[in-house]
């Protein structure tokens, strides 16, 4: 069967996700925390709903495995924040859940993410963490980010910022993300998730590979050390993508 092919001419802008949303302006009034009801829809949601859900799709759908995840039960204590290649749309949603399965993930997400009719009014009960549009918005993003990691809870980042599908590499990403780890004094800790051929299955398998922990070099000036920290674990992830062995989909940059 021919292979997919998708063309692109900007690595750290274009988006290749299949849904259509237009997302919803997250200015002030915008509540990260929700009502006094979030914490029933998040135990009713996440922990009764969403965790076995996530299992039954990841194992079966995907075959998915885990390579060196033991190392993040000892983080588990302090809560960290976790960095990962974004290429697949709904294993993305669920594998930061089967690394952390006993405990409690939050994810920072683009805006449409809480936009879609029926499902934006569940994922913020699923850990959801919009990005901020103003001024406003992200001093509210920040204290929910303080909240959380005073009670040792796992944020989770994709740098790419935008899904492409079943992609074999590491795409540039910029350094901003990784202000909040040193902001909130967090270790650092990343996946990366590589495909591999899967016997009976025409979808390949997931593996993902975890690494770290990371810390900033304080050495350096405060300004520089989110920028190193982005290098080390850009580094490492570059190296476990060459564990894929199977490419789903072909990329081709188009350089008109």
């Amino acid at each position: 069967m021919k292979k997919k092919v998708i063309y692109y001419r900007d690595e750290l802008h274009e988006e290749f996700s299949e849904a259509k949303i237009s997302p919803k302006f997250i200015d002030e009034k915008y509540r990260y925390e929700g009502g006094r009801l979030r914490p029933l829809g998040r135990g009713l949601w996440y922990h009764l709903l969403a965790k076995p859900i996530a299992w039954m799709i990841m194992k079966i759908g995907f075959g998915h495995r885990i390579v060196n995840g033991s190392i993040l039960k000892s983080a588990r204590k302090e809560g960290y924040f976790l960095y990962g290649n974004h290429t697949n749309p709904v294993p993305d949603a669920f594998i930061p859940t089967m690394l952390n399965f006993t405990g409690s993930v939050y994810v920072i997400v683009h805006p449409a993410n809480v936009s879609m009719p029926v499902l934006g009014r569940v994922t913020p009960s699923l850990g959801a963490l919009p990005l901020p549009d103003t001024k406003g918005s992200f001093k509210n993003f920040l204290k929910t980010l303080e909240h959380h990691c005073d009670r040792h809870k796992v944020i989770m980042i994709y740098p790419e910022a935008h899904i492409w599908p079943y992609y074999t590499k590491i795409r540039p990403f910029v350094a901003d993300s990784f202000q909040f780890p040193i902001l909130f004094h967090k270790p650092v800790y990343c996946l990366t998730n590589t495909y591999q051929k899967r016997l009976f299955f025409k979808r390949p398998r997931i593996t993902t590979y975890v690494d770290g922990p990371f810390y900033p070099d304080e050495s350096l000036p405060r300004g520089r050390q989110k920028q190193e920290l982005r290098d080390r674990v850009y580094e490492t992830m570059t190296k476990r993508s060459t564990y894929n062995t199977v490419e789903y989909i072909h990329y081709e940059k188009i350089n008109a």
